[in-house]
This record gives C-alpha cells, sequence and structure tokens, in this order.
C-alpha cells in the first residue's frame, strides 16, 4: 500500500468521501489516505493528524515526496486537536482503530465538531458502543459495509448529524443499515463470530471457577441475536 494504490479497506474509505472536501484525517499513520485524494483531485484539502512521532514523519514525508505541502497539513496532535476553525473541515476520517477509541477521540473532540461534517469511521472492532455515541449525539448512519481483507473483517461506517433518530439494541450490535442489506460480506462475518460466540459458552460451561452469571447472559443473548439473524 502506497499513496497510489490504498489497502481494499482505505479504497472503500475513500469512495465515502464527498468530492471537494476539505479532509481531517485522524490517525493518519503514513499520510496515504489524504495523499491520494489530493492526488486524485478528490478533495481540495486535508489536514492529517497523528498523535504518535513516528507515523507524524512518515506522514510529512508522503506528503513532501508528493509535492502536497500546500495542500496536506501534517499535525503532531491528540485526536481532533488537530482541527482548527478556519480548516473548515467538512469530512472527518478515523481508520483503523478500535470503536471505543473512535468514540472516545469524538467524545473528547466535540467542540471542535462544527456538526455540518461527514464522519467517516473505519472501527476495528467495537461498532456497537461507537454506533451508540453516534445515535446519542445526533448522527445518522448513512452508510455501511463490511468488507474482508487479509482474513480480517473491517467495517465502516458514514454518519452525519441530522434530526435525532433512535436504533435497537439489535440495530447497534449489528449496523441498522446491515441489518437490511445483509451482504454476503455481512453474514459470513456473522457466522464466524456465532461459532466464537458458542465456543466462549462452551468454554464458560467447563469452566472450573464460576463465571459471572451476567457475562453469560450477555454472551449468550448476543448468540441468540446472531442465530435469529441468521435463521
Amino acid at each position: 500500500m502506497n499513496q497510489q494504490t490504498l489497502s481494499m479497506r482505505l479504497e472503500r474509505v475513500a469512495a465515502h468521501v464527498p468530492a471537494g472536501a476539505r479532509l481531517a484525517d485522524i490517525g493518519s499513520d503514513h499520510g496515504y489516505l489524504p495523499v491520494a485524494l489530493m492526488r486524485r483531485g478528490v478533495i481540495a484539502m486535508a489536514v492529517a493528524g497523528e498523535v504518535a512521532l513516528t507515523p507524524f514523519y512518515a506522514a510529512e514525508r508522503t506528503v513532501r515526496e508528493n509535492a502536497m505541502t500546500p495542500w496536506v497539513s501534517v499535525r503532531l496532535a491528540n485526536g481532533l486537536t488537530a482541527i482548527e476553525p478556519e480548516d473548515a473541515i467538512t469530512a472527518i476520517s478515523l481508520c483503523g482503530m478500535g470503536g471505543e477509541t473512535i468514540r472516545d477521540i469524538l467524545d473528547s473532540g466535540k467542540a471542535r465538531l462544527s456538526g455540518q461534517e461527514r464522519l467517516i469511521l473505519q472501527p476495528n472492532g467495537g461498532e456497537q458502543p461507537l454506533r451508540q455515541w453516534l445515535m446519542e449525539h445526533g448522527y445518522r448512519i448513512l452508510c455501511e459495509e463490511v468488507l474482508q481483507e487479509n482474513l480480517f473483517d473491517y467495517e465502516i461506517i458514514v454518519a452525519e448529524r441530522a434530526e435525532s433518530v433512535t436504533y435497537t439494541a439489535e440495530e447497534l450490535y449489528f449496523g441498522p443499515l446491515q441489518l437490511q442489506a445483509r451482504s454476503p460480506a455481512f453474514v459470513a462475518k456473522w457466522q464466524r463470530i456465532l461459532r466464537l460466540k458458542q465456543q466462549i459458552l462452551r468454554n464458560f460451561a467447563q469452566a472450573r471457577q464460576a463465571v459471572p452469571e451476567q457475562k453469560v447472559e450477555e454472551i449468550a443473548r448476543q448468540a441468540r441475536w446472531i442465530t435469529e439473524l441468521l435463521a
């Protein structure tokens, strides 16, 4: 993967960035996504935010080597503190982190959100608490997709601030749009997770020490939901 050839996961993220957007890519790593989108003429400008020095320097190098310095600003900053009001950001991407981490970044950076930007989120697990945060803060999920790359399942969640929306517990768990579309990748993902949940329940049953009843009930409920979904 480089600034010309993105991974399949980042290509799908890129597909949800609106034309002409002013993008903040938080946790930009090597800066491949904003540089690729600038090279393709998709976006007007970008901020690449990184909290760690090594990826910050890597992103700086990617931007410099592609002569994108006037249009892509690489900033060493924690989460959304990379964004300044004068950036007039219209899209924010957060990719390759746990859903809880993305949620915490959004929550601690709420003051930096104008409410006008599109959120393009690619959590590595923890989608449920992330969807919960979006719902509680007035974001409607516009698009969701599941893809598999290198034997890992990835989800992409695209959301914008809208009229308040309420999702059921099952919709928060599976994704409201995923539940409707039920793509082959989505079904395959939940078949794998069901096998995992069933193995966990078997392990609980054989455990020498008592497992907290609440934990057993939670896993059993999830297994029941998945079984019903796949039926």
